[in-house]
C-alpha cells in the first residue's frame, strides 16, 4: 500500500505529461521557458491573485517573500512551532528571530488569540501555516497585523487548493507561499514553489530576487538567489492542474469516509465550517501512537508523524532558550498525531482496510485498560 500513490496518478496522466514534457524537450528552453509563464498564469488565476511568481521550492518561496519585505538581522517573525522546519529555518537564515505562538488544539494552526501578546517593535512579519491542508484563521490574523502595520506571509505549502470563507489559500494575505514538492496536493516531479501577491512592487521584487536580484540582463539592483522554477516541472504541473479539482473532491470524500469510520476511536481532523481542506495529510490523534504504528506496519499500512518534535525543542533553535512546556498544545500534538495514507486514488476498500486495522488496535487497547 502506498502512503501517497504517485504511480497511479502518473498512469492516468501519462499521455498529457509526456506530451508537455516532449514539447519542452523539442523547444530546449529549459530555464524560464514559456511553460513557466503559462503555469504562473494558471496558478494565479485559480486563486484569484494578480501575481504568481514561481520558484525553485516552497522553502525558496518563503525566503523570496521575506527578502522582498526586507526581513533581516534584528527583526522578529512570528510563526507556529508546529510545522516543518523550513518555516522557521528561513527566518533564521536571514538573521531574524522566529517568535513562536502556540496552536489551536483543533486545527493545529497558529492561535490568533495568542498573537498580539508577542508583537514587539521588532516584529517584521507574521507567518501563519496552513497545516495539513487547512488555512489558519486568516481574517483574525490579518486584523491584528493591520492594527500594527505588519505584513502577513501565508505559509501555504500544504494548503494550495484549500478555501477560507470562500476565498482561496495563497490569496489571503500580503504574500502567499506554496510548495510543489511531489507529495503535496498539487506536486511536480521535483522541487518547486510559488509566491502570490496583489502588490505590484512586491511582485517585481520577488521576480528580481529569484534571478540573482536582476532587473535586466547583467544589471543587479539587489542581492538575490538562483531560485527559478524549472521549465520541465512547470510542464508537469500544467498537466496535473487539469485534474486538480477532481482530485480535491476525491480527497474530501476519502477524508469524510475516514472520519466516519474512526471518529469513535480517535480524534479525527476538525475542519472549520467556513473552510475546505486540501487534505495534504489525514491526521488523527491517539495516545498509543507507537503501538498503532507497529501494528499497521505489520499489515503493510504505512504511516507518518507530522511532526514529532516542535520547532522550539529542535537542537538548532536551542539558542532561543525555550524549554519543554513553553508551547503545551504544540508539544501535546507532537506526541499524539499520526498521519494515515491519503491520496485521491484510494479506493473505498483501502480506506475501509486501514480504518478497520486502526479500530482493531485501538479497541484492543481500550479493552485492556
Amino acid at each position: 500500500m502506498e502512503f501517497i500513490d504517485l504511480k497511479t496518478q502518473y498512469r492516468r496522466l501519462e499521455g498529457s505529461i509526456q506530451a508537455r514534457v516532449h514539447k519542452v524537450m523539442r523547444g530546449c528552453q529549459f530555464i524560464m521557458g514559456p511553460e513557466v509563464g503559462e503555469a504562473e498564469a494558471a496558478l494565479g488565476m485559480r486563486v484569484g491573485s494578480r501575481h504568481c511568481i514561481t520558484c525553485a521550492s516552497g522553502t525558496d518561496a518563503l525566503l523570496l517573500a521575506m527578502m522582498a519585505l526586507g526581513v533581516g538581522k534584528g527583526d522578529e517573525v512570528i510563526t507556529s512551532p508546529f510545522t516543518f522546519i523550513a518555516t522557521a529555518e528561513m527566518i533564521t537564515l536571514l538573521g531574524a528571530t522566529p517568535v513562536f505562538v502556540d496552536i489551536d488544539p483543533r486545527t493545529y494552526n497558529l492561535s490568533p488569540q495568542l498573537l498580539e501578546s508577542v508583537i514587539t517593535p521588532r516584529t517584521r512579519a507574521i507567518m501563519p501555516v496552513g497545516l495539513y491542508g487547512q488555512c489558519a484563521d486568516m481574517d483574525a490574523i490579518n486584523t491584528i497585523a493591520a492594527k500594527h502595520s505588519i505584513p502577513v506571509i501565508e505559509d501555504a505549502a500544504q494548503s494550495y487548493g484549500a478555501t477560507y470563507k470562500g476565498r482561496f489559500s495563497c490569496n489571503l494575505s500580503t504574500i502567499g507561499c506554496t510548495s510543489f514538492f511531489p507529495s503535496k496536493p498539487l506536486g511536480c516531479y521535483g522541487d518547486g514553489g510559488a509566491c502570490f501577491t496583489n502588490d505590484d512592487e512586491l511582485a517585481e521584487s520577488m521576480r528580481q530576487i529569484r534571478v540573482h536580484g536582476q532587473d535586466r540582463r547583467y544589471h543587479h539592483p539587489r542581492l538575490g538567489l538562483n531560485a527559478r522554477f524549472d521549465t520541465l516541472q512547470a510542464a508537469i504541473l500544467l498537466a496535473k492542474l487539469e485534474v486538480f479539482d477532481a482530485e480535491l473532491k476525491a480527497r474530501d470524500a476519502i477524508a469524510e469516509h475516514y472520519s466516519g469510520l474512526l471518529s469513535d476511536v480517535a480524534v479525527v481532523p476538525f475542519i472549520e465550517p467556513h473552510n475546505s481542506s486540501a487534505w495534504a495529510q489525514y491526521t488523527i490523534q491517539i495516545s498509543n501512537r507507537s503501538d498503532l504504528q507497529q501494528a499497521l506496519a505489520a499489515e503493510n499500512i504505512p504511516t507518518a508523524v507530522h511532526y514529532p518534535l516542535s520547532l522550539h525543542l529542535q537542537p538548532v533553535f536551542s539558542y532561543l532558550n525555550l524549554r519543554a512546556g513553553s508551547f503545551p498544545v504544540s508539544e501535546a500534538a507532537s506526541e499524539r498525531v499520526l498521519s494515515l495514507p491519503m491520496h485521491p486514488y484510494m479506493s473505498e476498500a483501502a480506506v475501509q482496510q486501514i480504518a478497520s486495522a486502526v479500530r482493531g488496535v485501538l479497541r484492543d487497547k481500550l479493552t485492556s485498560v
